[in-house]
């Protein structure tokens, strides 16, 4: 992949426990340690762990860690709207974009702002986090990703025309 794409996911290691439950870590984010009782369950916790992990990491205002790709680690994705919050912080942080800036940038109340980096403010809409984004500089895609991805979404026939033949993105 290009240097400048990136992909809000953190890799994750699902270690079996004797008692059946399995154990999740995430390297990147050593806070981040959760169990389910089964696969299935152990992939939920993981994600709700992930998104509860970067959700502190914005309140206490600390950087957020870079995604690795740590050999035996599975990609947890955070949902969009925590993703795009996350990436806003980032971006405001290593800019030096003031809430007020952005603001202005927008034509927004600068409160409207501190609601788009709260990343327990349920209110905000994608296409106004990808605006504020876009203030900073950062354009969002959508990645899909999975074995058979390409294939799933357009047909058995589209791989051979497909850029790559695991991910198709969008840049918005």
């Amino acid at each position: 992949m290009r240097s400048d794409y990136l992909v809000l996911a953190w890799p994750a290691r699902f270690l079996p426990q004797p008692d059946g439950r399995i154990l999740v870590r995430f390297p990147d984010v050593p806070e981040a340690v959760t169990e389910g009782d089964d696969a299935p369950d152990a992939r939920v916790q993981a994600a709700d762990c992930l998104a509860e992990a970067i959700a502190g990491r914005i309140n206490d205002r600390v950087p957020l860690p870079l995604p690795t790709d740590p050999p035996g680690g599975e990609p947890v994705a955070l949902e969009p709207v925590l993703a795009c919050k996350a990436a806003l912080y980032g971006a405001m942080r290593t800019t030096g974009m003031t809430k007020s800036g952005l603001a202005q940038r927008l034509g927004i109340d600068e409160k409207d702002v501190r609601r788009l980096l709260d990343p327990r403010h349920r209110g905000s809409r994608l296409p106004r986090l990808i605006e504020a984004l876009a203030a900073c500089g950062v354009n969002v895609g959508v990645a899909l990703t999975g074995a058979g991805a390409v294939e799933q979404v357009f047909g058995p026939a589209t791989r051979n025309r497909a850029s790559r033949t695991d991910v198709i993105e969008t840049v918005g």
